[in-house]
């Protein structure tokens, strides 16, 4: 049985008898008699209920009972704030304060007012004027309050500074520690970041979340080896910190350690709910082993968590790819064209997959479709004209290559399709010329030719350009 569920039980007594109270007193039953705690909880629940009317009338019932209680008059201006009557609750903190200026609730109503009223620098200006007054937490609230002031301003350099400020008054705050990690990354202060959470560990040296903040700042300055340095000792405080892996993994991925990554983002999954971004990952880490049965498995975890995300539909389409297996990969790219059919990469995978299966008309439909999505893209247009090519469709890709924008047509692997299209058109002269054009302009992308079309290496006049231009290259080394 719940320990806690006796006192459960006696609190909701309680308040139930506050609210029958409540309701005598509103009938007019003289023995009834609240206090100003009373009032407070009464207040607090009508608010919560969403009985704003009710609130209201229960702290002007207990402001005229208790005319100088600065607790009442702070309750009263909060409804007032959520009412959206800014002035008339500023004036009534104002009064509050004369009373008790120590309740740190007054300074964070008035500032929630005045950035209603879209006047930042009078909030701010509250807010200053307190910190130097309070200490402890009230000072740490205050110092947050004031970064959340300068969020809403997009003052987003001195939420740092904000920040900084307030760890070095409380240097173990939980809070402000899982702000300033986000604000680091966001403003790219991350040497900052290092030297503040140094002194930190230096004070507090089992403080998880420093050692967090230490290691996503190193990450990014893509110090890779220090940030998952300091990862592990967040984990060795903390097993089951979930996000530390989380990062861990991802430096390991970055330095193309997937096998150690692959170990990491798998103990993130023993300890954490498991995330399709979590699966994607270690998908992608078999992917660059080329353990493509593997990468599909954990792509297709992660679409079972996220069935409508077409990038891995596309990935899985890629893995099979890969291995060259066409109509495997052709359905996964089905569908995930099905979610985005405005992806020009998808409409080039499809493409290549009738490409290779040798269904020319319907990879030149996906191909046309690529291009019309993404006009100035060139890697587009370069699979369209091997699409033509191989098709047999000479006339029509050097139509196409003439009608193109010059910004692409003049790139050198257009000018070595082009070569390659008039040596199919029997236009051999031509065809020669314009692939010593490509040679002088760009030697190293010969190889995107010959892959093109290997049989035009029976041309003895190819062999030898493209020999000439080898021996060249060399001696220039």
């Amino acid at each position: 049985m719940n320990k806690d569920l006796p006192q459960f039980e006696e609190d909701a007594d309680d308040l139930k008898d506050l609210l029958q109270q409540f309701e005598n007193l509103k009938s007019g039953q003289s023995n009834s008699f609240l206090d100003e705690d009373s009032f407070e909880q009464i207040i607090d629940y009508y608010d919560e209920q969403d009985q704003l009317n009710v609130a209201f009338l229960a702290a002007e019932m207990g402001i005229s009972q208790y005319p100088y209680s600065a607790l009442l008059l702070i309750k009263k201006a909060g409804l007032l704030i959520e009412s959206k009557k800014y002035k008339e609750a500023i004036a009534l903190l104002n009064k509050a304060a004369l009373l008790d200026s120590t309740d740190v609730q007054l300074y964070i109503f008035k500032t929630d007012a005045y950035i209603a009223m879209n006047q930042h620098a009078k909030a701010v200006r509250v807010l200053e004027d307190q910190i130097e007054v309070f200490e402890g937490e009230d000072k740490t609230e205050l110092l947050l309050e004031l970064a959340d002031v300068y969020d809403d301003w997009e003052e987003f350099e001195m939420v740092f500074d904000v920040l900084r400020r307030a760890l070095l008054h409380d240097n173990n705050n939980e809070e402000s520690l899982h702000k300033i990690c986000f604000w680091t990354e966001f403003t790219g202060r991350f040497e900052e970041s290092i030297r503040l959470h140094s002194d930190i560990i230096n004070e507090h040296p089992f403080n998880e979340l420093a050692w967090f903040n230490l290691g996503t700042a190193y990450q990014g300055l893509k110090l890779y080896e220090k940030a998952i340095d300091a990862y592990q000792y967040a984990i060795a405080i903390d097993e089951k910190f979930d996000y530390a892996y989380r990062n861990m993994g991802d430096a390991y991925i970055r330095m193309r350690r997937y096998a150690e990554a692959i170990d990491i983002l798998s103990k993130h999954l023993e300890i954490a709910k498991p995330e399709d971004v979590i699966y994607e990952a270690i998908g992608h880490c078999y992917d660059k082993q080329r353990k493509y049965t593997q990468a599909r498995y954990y792509y297709r975890k992660a679409s079972h968590l996220s069935p409508t995300d077409d990038k891995l539909y596309y990935k899985i389409g890629l893995a099979y790819m890969a291995e060259e297996n066409w109509a495997n990969a052709l359905k996964s790219l089905q569908s995930a064209i099905k979610f985005n059919k405005q992806s020009s990469d998808y409409n080039v995978a499809t493409g290549e997959c009738y490409l290779q299966m040798g269904k020319y008309k319907d990879a030149l439909i996906y191909l046309l479709s690529a291009v019309r999505i993404r006009p100035n893209n060139a890697k587009g247009w370069q699979c369209f004209m091997r699409g033509l090519y191989v098709a047999g469709f000479y006339e029509e890709a050097l139509g196409q290559l003439n009608a193109l924008d010059p910004k692409i047509s003049t790139k050198p692997v257009f000018q070595y399709y082009k070569a390659a299209i008039l040596f199919r058109m029997g236009r051999q002269k031509e065809a020669l010329l314009q692939l010593e054009t490509a040679l002088q302009r760009s030697p190293k992308l010969a190889k995107q030719f010959v892959e093109l079309d290997a049989e035009l290496l029976q041309h003895t006049s190819i062999v030898d350009m493209l020999g000439r231009y080898r021996s060249s290259l060399r001696r220039k080394k």
